[in-house]
């Protein structure tokens, strides 16, 4: 299959939340992200953008009746860049992780005009 984007992980923010969970779910993650690689339309249960967040996204994973949420954001329109993750436990995403993952952008964006 042919990849219409590129995903590349941000610093080790991805891989320190992927490596703490079960391999079951790693695979999830990685299913979801290879559909988010390949497929022309992305179905939205699958990829979100967040309401009024100015260009931040959520890879949206699930597994029986857990769910887990991957930060990322489109950069040069097919670049994805994966934040920081977490399960979700409540109905609403914690304010705490998309300050987070913005804080995590804006570095991305300031690292890359020191380039």
């Amino acid at each position: 299959m042919d990849k219409i984007r590129e995903i590349i992980a941000y610093k080790n923010y991805f891989e320190d939340f992927l490596t703490e969970q079960p391999i079951k779910v790693q695979d999830k993650i990685f299913k979801i992200l290879e559909a988010i690689e390949t497929l022309e339309r992305i179905p939205t249960n699958y990829l979100k953008q967040i309401a009024g967040s100015s260009g931040l996204y959520e890879a949206r994973i699930q597994l029986g009746s857990d769910i887990w949420r991957v930060f990322c954001f489109f950069d040069s329109g097919k670049l994805v860049i994966l934040l920081n993750g977490f399960q979700k436990k409540a109905q609403k995403t914690p304010r705490q992780e998309i300050v987070k993952a913005k804080k995590i952008m804006n570095e991305y964006y300031e690292s890359k005009k020191q380039e």
